[in-house]
């Protein structure tokens, strides 16, 4: 089956217009240009592998395997011949080679290949490039082209929520190995929140051996059946020290770094089930298994008190010690301070201490954090609420309410990670949600790539660049969450790595479309929801409801049916920019996308009422 769908695919993606494999280079290198010729992977003599430096063994034996797997070609490894021979794939670190340790150069030639940079890492993104550039056919020669390239952005990041559910460490290598083809070079692990935390402290056993488990529900999130009385949680995990030394030492070899979140001191449940003093409340809880609960029970750590802050000093010196990257994201959103202004003590500290709201309270939090991370020799990193009530002095703030707390954060001269909901939340639908799995809002991949993270009144040196979130409350295994990092992912990493001024949507997707037929090969999932019609229903003053229609991509056949009936080329055309009437009685609406004649989309079916609340 799976063979049947990459052929279907194939087919499908190369039907869509010029294919050009030599430039599908994602993401968008500075400056590349095609060549006559190809290399040959299997001529004579065989291709083979030599370096310049001990130090980039490690790349050149990742290059052979994948060569090795994607071909079935053994490729061996030679320190760097005395002259170049034909077959010869060189790496060699050269200090002239770039302006930065990202930087590269990728020159392939009917001779051999030559990937020069400043750095290992430098060559282990060209290598990334050459990778891309592998047939997907399975044929051995790989088109000439030549590559001058460097990054954008210094902080090109995905983020994973593995509190809400928990992924193996396997699973989360295999994300790394998918970050780094791309390019991206930093992934922000959520491990605390109210419904999990993932992370052994040996110091506080009961975060694990309590606060990693909960009990076990599906179905929609926020309208789970709390857990009941006498019933045992068996659902979550957690991650030993040793297994996030693992992670850490593998993401290093991708020239990936990892930092953690530990979301305080909001979003803390988990934590207060393990140790309830913790809370102001002191209350008994359950982790949360995805019920209501938010302003009734105290998910919030007190402010106020000294044990707080030694717990925390316990969490943070076994976290800075596992992960090396300089920045821990402490969160600090959508805290609810309910409990702490119902607490006669707390309003009792904020007057002593001249606080004069929760805001305030909260900033002071905050900066008493700061101060403790700098003993570890760590950086604080918040999502844009800790500009509330004041920011802490040295605090880097991750933007997600849309890029104004990033805006307001950089006017006063702080850092900056650009990850606003609107281009980069990556839990969103990004199709209809008649044939999407159930989630809120949407981000389609059109909307992804439109990303600029540099807002124009602010010191573009201030924004290090920006990051994907994929939030897991409806992303409940590693296959779905596939699904939705890829492609939007792709767009990201050319968001974050290509200049601006090189932006072609319709390039992008034909690029997009040889790797997805790359990833269906390597059996990664993906979303193909950019193919599907957007639908628009519109209802007038009088209530009369009609629809107009849609797509992602230029040059789609959109086919329609009102009467129970599926459509497909022979049933009714939609024209660009008409508005339906929906005929009398009707009750079920479908559409379809075509392209050169075959059907490309999904088959979209919702009912007339589902499109009268929708434009309502």
């Amino acid at each position: 089956m799976k063979v049947l769908t990459y052929v279907f695919l194939a087919i499908q993606l190369t039907a869509g217009g010029a294919y050009c494999q030599s430039l599908h280079i994602i993401p968008r290198p500075m400056s590349m240009a095609a060549s006559s010729g190809y290399f040959s992977l299997a001529g004579k003599p065989p291709a083979y592998v030599t370096i310049n430096s001990d130090t980039l063994r490690p790349i050149a034996d990742q290059l052979v395997e994948a060569i090795r797997s994607s071909l079935g070609l053994a490729v061996n490894v030679h320190t760097q011949a005395n002259r170049p021979g034909r077959g010869e794939i060189r790496l060699m670190v050269d200090p002239e080679a770039g302006s930065g340790q990202e930087s590269y150069r990728l020159k392939i030639t009917p001779r051999g290949v030559e990937v020069r940079a400043p750095s290992p890492q430098g060559v282990f993104y060209g290598i990334q490039t050459f990778i891309q550039l592998l047939p997907v056919d399975g044929s051995t020669q790989v088109a000439c082209v030549q590559v001058v390239d460097t990054p954008r952005f210094a902080w090109r990041g995905l983020m994973l929520d593995v509190s809400r559910h928990f992924f193996t460490v396997a699973e989360v290598k295999r994300m790394i190995d998918q970050m780094a083809a791309y390019k991206f070079n930093l992934l922000h692990l959520h491990l605390t929140d109210d419904q999990g935390w993932r992370i052994e402290i040996k110091a506080l056993p009961e975060l694990t051996r309590v606060g990693a488990w909960r009990v076990p529900r599906t179905g929609l999130w926020w309208q789970r059946q709390p857990p009941l009385s006498g019933e045992v949680p068996s659902y979550g995990g957690y991650y030993t020290q040793d297994e996030i030394k693992e992670l850490v030492a593998y993401a290093a070899s991708k020239y990936v770094n990892i930092f953690p979140e530990i979301d305080v001191p909001g979003h803390s449940l988990a934590a207060i089930a393990a140790y309830p003093w913790l809370s102001t409340s002191k209350k008994l809880y359950q982790v949360n298994p995805g019920s209501p609960f938010y302003g009734e029970e105290d998910n919030a750590l007190s402010p106020i008190q000294d044990s707080t802050y030694l717990f925390l000093d316990k969490v943070f010196t076994e976290i800075a010690a596992l992960f090396p990257f300089g920045y821990i994201h402490i969160g600090g959103d959508e805290c609810f301070k309910g409990f702490w202004q119902a607490d006669s003590a707390t309003l009792a500290f904020m007057k002593g201490e001249g606080l004069q709201d929760v805001n305030e309270l909260q900033s002071y939090f905050v900066k008493r954090v700061e101060q403790l991370l700098k003993t570890k020799g760590k950086k604080l990193l918040g999502w844009d609420e800790i500009l509330e009530g004041g920011l802490a002095p040295e605090a880097t703030v991750m933007s997600w309410r849309g890029m104004s707390g990033g805006i307001t954060a950089a006017k006063q001269n702080h850092h900056v990670v650009m990850s606003p909901t609107n281009h980069a939340y990556l839990d969103l639908y990004q199709g209809d949600p008649a044939i999407e799995p159930p989630t809120y809002s949407s981000l389609r991949l059109k909307d992804v790539y439109a990303f600029e993270p540099v807002p124009e009144q602010v010191d573009a040196s201030l924004i290090l660049g920006g990051q994907g979130n994929l939030w897991t409350e409806s992303v409940p295994t590693w296959r779905h969450a596939e699904y939705m990092l890829w492609p939007r992912s792709l767009a990201l990493a050319e968001v974050l790595w290509s200049s601006p001024d090189g932006k072609d949507w319709s390039d992008f997707v034909v690029r997009t479309e040889t790797h997805l037929a790359r990833f269906a090969k390597q059996d990664i999932n993906f979303a193909r929801s950019f193919y599907d019609p957007i639908i628009e229903p519109i209802l007038d003053a009088s209530g009369v409801l009609t629809i107009k229609l849609s797509t992602e991509l230029d040059g789609l056949e959109l086919f329609y049916s009102f009467d129970n009936t599926y459509p497909d080329h022979h049933s009714a055309k939609y024209r660009t920019g008409e508005q339906l009437r929906i005929p009398t009685d009707a009750d079920t609406f479908r559409v379809i996308s075509y392209r050169n004649g075959a059907p490309l989309g999904r088959i979209i079916t919702v009912s007339v009422e589902e499109l009268k609340k929708r434009a309502g």
